[in-house]
């Protein structure tokens, strides 16, 4: 069998189990078990693949079958044009994220701040920040021990071991330092939601760094509070929130004196972030 017979008996098994990105999925697995780029394969589908590798590609396309996202399955997930490791301990990195750290380097390129992330997961705001910010420093933290372990692999594989800690800690924790951003992506969907979420994402996707309580902003409200304590006067606070949970999370912010100064939309036009400024008690 050659590339391209691999390429469409896993289509078509993709297919059968009406994955939309079929033809792209059996693609980016073939590269996974011939540890080629996906571009490499497609200008040489007639390469011939042995019977050990087509028995491993069919285990995969198996794993895909039955909803698991592919960046689990290749345990990476591109980033702010960089690579990250990820599993079933982190959220997988989305688009819009890279909409508000592209937001946040254009605010911050030439200044020297410290950042707190909170909820940090794979680290990827924190380290597309840091890669960005050069002078600046930052802190990561999650309650989440497995998450960390993946965050600390990402750090070390992007050389910023200097520049950013990642620590085991809850939003409750008394920290011994002011920042100039807190930046966060908290889980934010209603719990009555969560099971109207596609398959791929809530039967694999950390179900902690979704669920957001009834109202879906338990973690959102939490975060404003304790922000108040860990910004500085005139220091920024961005947040990723839900589709339709601007009005209330802004009347939340401005009742605890946050000035907002930046609402960021997602490329279907619902506002995605909100970063405001600490006005003082």
């Amino acid at each position: 069998m050659n590339a391209l017979d691999l390429i469409n008996f896993g289509t078509k098994e993709l297919i059968q189990k009406r994955i939309i990105s079929s033809r792209l999925d059996s693609e980016l697995l073939l590269s996974k078990i011939l540890n080629k780029k996906r571009e490499e394969i497609l200008i040489n589908l007639d390469q011939e693949i042995c019977q050990k590798n087509f028995s491993k590609y069919k285990k995969l396309i198996i794993r895909r079958s039955r909803n698991e996202p592919v960046a689990y399955i290749l345990e990476e997930k591109e980033f702010w044009s960089k690579i990250f490791y990820v599993n079933a301990d982190t959220l997988i990195p989305r688009p819009e994220t890279e909409l508000m750290v592209e937001k946040l380097v254009n605010m911050f390129k030439e200044k020297k701040i410290s950042i707190l992330d909170i909820g940090t997961g794979s680290g990827c705001i924190l380290i597309s920040l840091l890669s960005e910010l050069k002078n600046s420093k930052a802190v990561g933290i999650d309650i989440s021990k497995k998450a960390l372990i993946i965050a600390k692999k990402n750090l070390v594989k992007h050389a910023l071991q200097n520049k950013i800690r990642f620590l085991n800690k809850s939003l409750d924790s008394n920290f011994y330092q002011k920042f100039d951003l807190v930046v966060s992506n908290p889980p934010y969907i209603k719990t009555c939601e969560v099971k109207n979420l596609s398959q791929d994402i809530k039967k694999y996707e950390p179900r902690i760094a979704l669920d957001g309580g009834n109202d879906g902003l338990d973690l959102i409200k939490k975060i404003i509070y304790k922000t108040k304590h860990t910004l500085k006067v005139k220091g920024t606070l961005a947040l990723e929130i839900g589709n339709e949970q601007y009005k209330k999370v802004s009347e939340i912010l401005i009742k605890k004196n946050f000035k907002i100064e930046h609402t960021i939309k997602d490329h279907k036009d619902n506002i995605r972030c909100i970063i405001s400024t600490n006005i003082g008690n």
